[in-house]
């Protein structure tokens, strides 16, 4: 046998387990859609919660390969958006939402909490960051400082 024969011999192995994988996961391979960058992205999160730090675990290396399609697609199609501080993403969050001072009462607390937050004089605390990260659906890492 040659060794072409042979590498056919072995793909010819590997399509049950590749079809399997599309059954499973259509979008799986390069990622050409906003659909199949959600999906994947979503595996991404699931593998991510699952393997977490360990790096014998049996999904570390899908996670691997998951990740740098994500990232490969975020490269090329995903808007970058610069570093901010927590102040001014609040405030361009309330102004894009119509919000005042007074909205914010629930996630943050009195008015004055509020203004002392926006003018620099008061740093928002932990559970003020889950609060308004829960509200705006935004990740929490936007209002920690950079």
């Amino acid at each position: 046998m040659t060794a072409a024969t042979d590498r056919a011999l072995e793909l010819a192995e590997l399509r049950p387990a590749w079809d399997g994988i599309r059954k499973k996961l259509p979008e799986f391979g390069p990622i050409r859609t906003k659909r199949a960058y959600a999906r994947m992205k979503d595996l991404m999160e699931q593998l991510l919660g699952e393997v977490g730090d360990d790096e014998k675990h049996p999904f570390a290396d899908l996670l691997d390969i998951v990740s740098t399609l994500v990232m490969q697609y975020e490269e090329d199609h995903v808007e970058r958006i610069l570093p901010a501080e927590p102040i001014e993403v609040l405030k361009f969050l309330m102004e894009q939402h119509g919000l005042r001072q007074a909205d914010l009462k629930k996630e943050i607390g009195s008015q004055g909490v509020v203004s002392e937050i926006l003018s620099g004089n008061r740093e928002l605390n932990t559970r003020q960051i889950s609060a308004l990260a829960k509200r705006f659906t935004v990740s929490p890492a936007v209002f920690l400082p950079s």
